[in-house]
């Protein structure tokens, strides 16, 4: 749709509500590539705005910061304000308009690919049965996957990265300084919100604990085993189902784990040298004349 590739499992009409909304004055938006820190930065956005006060029900993780290219309207519309929503569409796509806020995450080439293959094994609702990482890579390389290539969606947020309305961070900049992070974030997205850390450190600690990994991975398998037992309130989410029964998986297909390891430098234990070397050399033909050359220095 529109020239991008989007997942099967998203409802054609849903996905193309989110490529039609018109932002409204205070809209914050989380754009990534996929597997590129998006839950992450949505924890962190979510409890700053609601001041480290901690989600009890961690079903309604679908409706506070709602991906709206699966949601679409009922997404949009249902997310209680302010919120984030959540969208991996490139900037050329994207609902804009200079009153709203976009928060974009970048992550290294070799870990999002690592990261994304491990996305897509035994996902319930895309059928790559314990396909293998070398024709994964293959893909990767191609810019066959869903939101097309890696390098044209970093490129096209890339020369916004300073805009007054754009807040740009790296997925190794939030694993070295997750503090530093929250703090700039929380004066990006309004002075209430660095005036409620700086009068009270307990709301700074638990936008912290709440958005930290161990937690995050614990609310997220929360969520994802309510969903199975959990009548869909969104359209977007019945079609993803009835998408994903049709596949018919089979028995003895491995767990799927929406929040895996979290770590920098897992791409080290899947890439041959030669992989190593062909996705260096599309690197630095992609991103020449460009700082991301500076962010993740070739060895």
């Amino acid at each position: 749709m529109s020239g991008i590739l989007y997942p099967e499992m998203f409802s054609p009409k849903c996905f193309k509500e989110a490529l039609e909304y018109k932002p409204e004055s205070g809209d914050v938006f989380i754009c990534t590539y996929p597997t590129c820190g998006t839950t992450w930065m949505q924890n962190v956005a979510m409890y700053i705005f609601r001041k480290g006060k901690e989600v009890e029900d961690k079903y309604e993780l679908l409706k506070l910061t709602p991906f709206i290219d699966m949601l679409g309207k009922e997404g949009i519309d249902g997310m209680p304000r302010p919120g984030a929503f959540k969208t991996h569409l490139p900037y050329s796509h994207m609902p804009y308009s200079p009153e709203a806020k976009y928060i974009f995450v970048a992550r290294n080439p070799n870990d999002c690919c690592v990261s994304f293959y491990n996305h897509t094994r035994n996902h319930p609702g895309i059928g790559y049965w314990d396909g293998e990482f070398d024709d994964f890579f293959e893909l990767f390389m191609a810019g066959e996957l869903e939101y097309n290539d890696y390098f044209d969606h970093l490129l096209e947020w890339y020369p916004h990265r300073n805009y007054p309305n754009v807040f740009y961070t790296t997925y190794e900049d939030m694993k070295k300084d997750i503090n530093s992070i929250i703090l700039k974030l929380s004066k990006f997205l309004g002075e209430e919100y660095i005036e409620a850390i700086e009068k009270d450190n307990t709301v700074f600690n638990n936008i912290i604990h709440y958005s930290g990994f161990d937690y995050m991975k614990k609310a997220i398998a929360e969520l994802c085993e309510k969903r199975k037992n959990t009548e869909p309130e969104y359209e977007g989410l019945k079609y993803l189902n009835q998408f994903a029964a049709s596949l018919k998986p089979p028995h003895d297909v491995s767990e799927w784990q929406f929040v895996r390891k979290g770590i920098v430098g897992d791409w080290k234990n899947h890439f041959s040298p030669e992989q190593t070397e062909r996705l260096n050399n599309k690197f630095l033909e992609k991103l020449k004349d460009t700082e991301v050359l500076q962010w993740y220095p070739i060895d």
